[in-house]
């Protein structure tokens, strides 16, 4: 490796930051080494083709901002009307695992419907499957934020 990689190494970045809709109760797992994982799915719309995403080129809100700054600028999703039903939405299935206490403690209060906020990191995770190696790619959240909750139908 030459230098000039050893000096890019230092401005490679792995940070996912999510907003989506959780789509399943989360699951606490015990793995056979002891530790606990919360696992669950995010599903994330994607934007229209030659839209921009709500709220790109606007800074994310800073991480010393005060509480009630943060939950001021949280409003609620966009009413699901007749036609957004009928319009073909793309989205994203995100798998979210949350190894920290922390995470896994906001993640596990979590119901389906709920709007969430993660942020973290793309790790790709190698197991045994069928007696053959698989991976998948996963996002190991270290904050779970819930930042709406759907009034009960």
């Amino acid at each position: 490796m030459g230098a000039g990689a050893e000096a890019a190494a230092g401005e490679w970045v792995n940070e996912v930051h999510l907003v989506g809709r959780v789509s399943s109760e989360p699951e606490e797992r015990e793995l056979p080494s002891g530790d606990v994982v919360v696992l669950f799915r995010l599903v994330v719309p994607r934007p229209a083709p030659g839209r921009k995403r709500p709220g790109a080129g606007k800074p994310a809100p800073s991480a010393v901002a005060a509480p009630s700054a943060v939950a001021a600028t949280a409003t609620a999703p966009p009413m699901v009307t007749p036609a957004t039903l009928t319009s073909p939405v793309r989205v994203d299935t995100i798998d979210i695992a949350c190894w920290a206490r922390r995470a896994r403690s906001s993640a596990a209060r979590l119901r389906p419907g709920d709007h969430a906020e993660v942020s973290g990191a793309l790790r790709r995770r190698f197991f045994r499957a069928g007696g053959a190696a698989a991976s998948r790619y996963e996002v190991d959240a270290t904050a779970v934020r819930r930042r709406y909750r759907p009034a009960a139908v």
